[in-house]
Order: C-alpha cells, then structure tokens, then sequence
C-alpha cells in the first residue's frame, strides 16, 4: 500500500478522534456542530419545573409529574411511619379515618385530644370540629338550593332526543327565605 492511499481511507476528523480515545479524552470533540443545543438541567428533591406543558418534581429521587390529584392521594395512601410520632402506622380501620382527619395515626390523636382535656381545652376543639361539620352541610344545602333554582327544563337523553321536563314552579321568594336561614344557621355557633 502506499502512502496517499491511507490518506484517504482516514478523515482528520477519524485520526482525531483515535487520539483522542488513546489519550484517555472520551469527551474530546472531533468536529464543530452548529444547531439547536438543548440545556441540560440539574434538579434537587422536590424542584418544580415544566416541561413540554407538564409539571415534574423529584420525589425519593424518582421524576415524578405533579397533578391536581396530588393532595387527596396524601390523603388517601396512608405513610409507612406516623408523621407526629415516627412510629409505625398500621394499616387498620382506625389509622385509615385518623389520618385522613387529622394528619395523624390513632394513636397521635388520642394522646392529643386527651392532653386537650388535661388543660381544659378539649370543649372548644369539639366546638370546632362540630361547627366545620354543620358549615360543611350548610353549604352543600345553598348548593343545593343553586341547583333547584338554575335547573333546566330541557334535557338530552342518551339517544339524543331532547326531552321536556316539567315541574312545580320555583318560589323565587321562598327560595331567598331559604337562603337566608341557611347563612343565619351557618353564622350560629354549636
């Protein structure tokens, strides 16, 4: 073989990659690229970022995307350990609705409520919890009350035939009555 023909079987872009494999500089560029070049990011545990009209986050070193459902899962999976007292939560019909309450495995809260009655203030925590119960089903009565009022008298069924229904008439002052005795309760303490 002579000379000239191993010139050209080797590119300057291929003897320079050779060195740069024999020197031990993996990362070594044999050509220049011209173009988009993405960015590449680092992110910690428990950044928030978006990507491609999605949010992510790092979760136990996981990648993760971030959803609206995220709370009520936290409600729902019950944690391997009791975020009060680290000790180890059962999984047991106690622990389930405990947690779902307050955050805090049966135990946690017995003990709580129990130093409650020790320094006396266990009435007014039970005012609390009665009151944020009747406030809740007070408004899903004026809810209720918004969804009698704004009913529609057409409806489409399944098949898509559109059916006429037709009720009472609604009191419109006997509605307003409602209402205000609804928002009278709802600012009543238990």
């Amino acid at each position: 073989m002579s000379e000239n023909n191993l010139k050209k079987e080797f590119s300057q872009r291929d003897i320079q990659r050779m060195r740069n494999l024999i020197t031990g500089d993996l990362s070594g560029k044999t050509q220049t690229q011209v173009g988009y070049e993405k960015h590449a990011r680092t992110y910690q545990e428990g950044d928030i970022w978006e990507d491609n009209g999605k949010q992510w986050t790092i979760k136990n070193g996981i990648k993760q995307t971030v959803t609206k459902y995220d709370d009520l899962k936290r409600l729902i999976v019950l944690p391997l350990a009791c975020p009060n007292c680290s000790k180890a939560m059962k999984v047991n019909q106690y622990n389930k609705k405990y947690y779902a309450l307050h955050g805090m495995c049966f135990d946690c809260v017995i003990e709580y409520e129990t130093n409650l009655r020790h320094e006396g203030k266990y009435e007014e925590y039970e005012k609390q919890i009665l009151n944020a119960n009747k406030n809740f089903f007070l408004d899903e009565a004026l809810q209720i009350l918004d969804d009698f009022e704004n009913h529609k008298e057409t409806y489409v069924s399944e098949e898509g035939d559109i059916e006429n229904w037709s009720g009472g008439n609604v009191d419109k002052d006997e509605l307003k009555k409602w209402r205000e005795n609804i928002k009278k309760m709802r600012n009543q303490e238990v």
